[in-house]
């Protein structure tokens, strides 16, 4: 800072020396031209006296040695006279004192004087004509010794004098003015120097502390001196200003980081800048919350996530699934972008996915794999797990492309789990409510669907294969002297049976066909799509199949095998609602009993009379 106050001193006093030294020049030209015009005025007076005494006293023929005696005084080049018109017509010898150039021409036309300045590198001269005008002046009346008017020019004056020593004087005046002004300007520059240099340095000190603070590192100014004055006031007033600032910005972002989860910041980054940050985040998380409050389904408060992903922290790769450990089952939710890698792997055994396994974030680390299944050498991952409710887990893979895209996303990874922290409790209300509903329509038994689901589901299932023009196999299967179980074994055996039973068809049909406990040991198959009735038919013959071989540990080292009586009728072959299809099936299950047991029977329309219905 001194050194640009003292630059900016120098050149305001150039400016001025420039300014002065430019209107003293100007009015050393304005001076001299008006000294040397008044100096030929009083030339010129001089030589009309001398004319006009020689005139009176009669010795004209001595005019001439009068006038060169004149011509020759100091810096007078040249001297001559002119005469007007009317005089030489008046006294002849109109040959005499003619004008010689444009300038007396002018002087005697005008009657006011002329002049003309003649400036060369080394000499200036000035040209000057003036004019005699007939008047009565001094008591001497022109007009009686001429013919003449009064006001009309009877002659001039002209003579060229040299002013080049007037010029140089003047220039050296002002030649001298300009270092006068730059000398004391210098002078006034060290004594102010002198004088402020504590003030400059304090300035400094300040320019330097409050880029610092806008940089976010609060510096306090050391005193350099012991006296103790209103600039050391100023300096006490300052460090307190900014230790009120460090304290406070520094607590403020403590605050706000341990309210969303966040490790201490780095000194080099502004904290003041980074709770602006954090209080943006936290207004937009705030008005994130509110949302998914409203949204009716799990899908929609997974698709809103994305969203933020995307759009806020611009997150391009990345996928959720949730794993059950009570049913051991990973669920893919959602893949956004180009994300799990290792879907292949773990799909399969969830337990194998180390972020699953260890509860724990993991991210790609350098020379070794962080996690053995995720495969692309030239990707990164961050994979994160968040405890949605009791033995089940949401895990969200983040891939990114290089690995300064990895470490913005750790930078920002604490504001990504503030999202994902808020919506999993309302995920966690969503699968409650999902799992509550699936209760209402599951046998708590065997875990299939029971009666009441087929009943509401069928109001969606027939419209749908109606429109696609698809086939449903209905199989009712009942299990053979289920009721003797009961009695020898008891009900935990039986109850048994039923699950194994359950076990077998869900091994055995499609996971698009329903399964549904009827009552009792009643159970009915719903092949949706199913080709053709020979399909079903092999379907219901492998069930048979299996239950027959089935054997069921008793007790004491005992089994047991059963067998199921099934009874098939084709939607919409055997009839346009699944109610008569269902019954159709029914009534195939009473001849498949009737007939010895442990048989598929295929609904046929003869059936109907040999069944007493009532």
């Amino acid at each position: 800072m001194r050194k640009k106050f003292t630059f900016q001193f120098l050149l305001i006093g150039i400016i001025l020396a420039v300014i002065v030294t430019t209107l003293s020049l100007y009015n050393l030209r304005n001076t001299n031209l008006k000294s040397s015009i008044q100096h030929a005025q009083i030339i010129a007076k001089v030589v009309k006296s001398g004319l006009t005494s020689h005139m009176i006293n009669g010795n004209m023929n001595q005019v001439d040695t009068f006038i060169n005696s004149v011509a020759g005084m100091k810096n007078i080049e040249e001297l001559w006279l002119i005469r007007s018109e009317l005089v030489k017509k008046q006294f002849g010898k109109e040959e005499l004192r003619n004008p010689k150039d444009a300038i007396d021409k002018e002087a005697i036309k005008t009657g006011q004087l002329k002049y003309q300045i003649n400036e060369t590198f080394t000499k200036t001269s000035i040209r000057v004509t003036v004019p005699y005008i007939s008047t009565i002046e001094n008591g001497i009346d022109c007009n009686k010794c001429h013919n003449v008017q009064y006001g009309e020019t009877l002659g001039a004056v002209s003579l060229k004098m040299d002013i080049s020593d007037i010029k140089q004087i003047g220039l050296e005046i002002t030649y001298l003015i300009p270092f006068l002004i730059l000398l004391t300007i210098f002078l006034i520059i060290i004594l102010a120097r002198k004088n402020s240099e504590h003030y400059i340095l304090v300035l400094d000190k300040l320019a330097k502390s409050i880029k610092l603070a806008i940089a976010g590192r609060f510096k306090e100014i050391p005193h350099e001196s012991s006296k103790t004055n209103e600039v050391d006031a100023l300096i006490d007033d300052y460090n307190k200003l900014m230790s009120t600032f460090r304290d406070t910005s520094l607590d403020i972002e403590k605050r706000l980081q341990k309210f969303i989860g966040q490790k201490a910041n780095s000194s080099h980054i502004n904290p003041l800048e980074k709770s602006k940050d954090i209080i943006k985040n936290l207004s937009n998380l705030y008005q994130f919350k509110k949302e998914i409050e409203l949204d009716n389904s799990k899908s929609e408060i997974y698709d809103r996530l994305a969203q933020v992903f995307k759009n806020q922290f611009s997150i391009k790769n990345f996928a959720f699934f949730e794993i059950d450990y009570t049913k051991e089952k990973m669920s893919i939710i959602k893949i956004v972008g180009n994300a799990l890698y290792c879907k292949d792997n773990i799909t399969e055994d969830p337990e194998l996915c180390r972020c699953a396994r260890t509860k724990n974030d993991v991210v790609s680390v350098d020379y070794h794999a962080s996690c053995p299944y995720f495969k692309k050498d030239d990707k990164f991952h961050y994979c994160l797990n968040v405890e949605i409710s009791q033995n089940r887990y949401l895990i969200i893979n983040f891939v990114c492309d290089t690995k300064i895209q990895l470490e913005e996303l750790k930078d920002k990874i604490s504001f990504v789990k503030s999202y994902i922290n808020e919506a999993t409790p309302s995920i966690e209300v969503k699968i409650l409510m999902n799992a509550l509903q699936e209760s209402a329509f599951e046998d708590g038994l065997t875990g299939l669907y029971n009666r009441r689901f087929l009943d509401e589901h069928s109001k969606k299932l027939i419209p749908q294969t109606k429109r696609e023009n698809l086939n449903i196999g209905v199989l009712l299967l009942d299990m053979d002297h289920f009721k003797a179980v009961n009695d020898e074994y008891g009900h935990d055996i039986g109850d048994k049976v039923l699950k194994e039973l359950a076990r077998i068809l869900n091994e055995t049909v499609r996971e698009s066909d329903l399964i549904i406990r009827y009552g009792g040991e009643e159970f009915i198959v719903l092949l949706v799509g199913v080709n053709s009735e020979e399909d079903a038919l092999n379907v219901a013959k492998k069930i048979a199949k299996k239950v027959r071989e089935n054997e069921i540990d008793v007790y004491a080292g005992n089994k047991l095998k059963k067998t199921v009586s099934i009874g098939l009728s084709m939607f919409p072959q055997d009839s346009n609602s699944l109610e008569g299809v269902i019954k159709n099936a029914d009534i195939a299950l009473y001849e498949a009993k009737n007939s010895g047991r442990d048989k598929v029977v295929k609904f046929h329309e003869s059936q109907i009379t040999s069944v007493d219905l009532f």
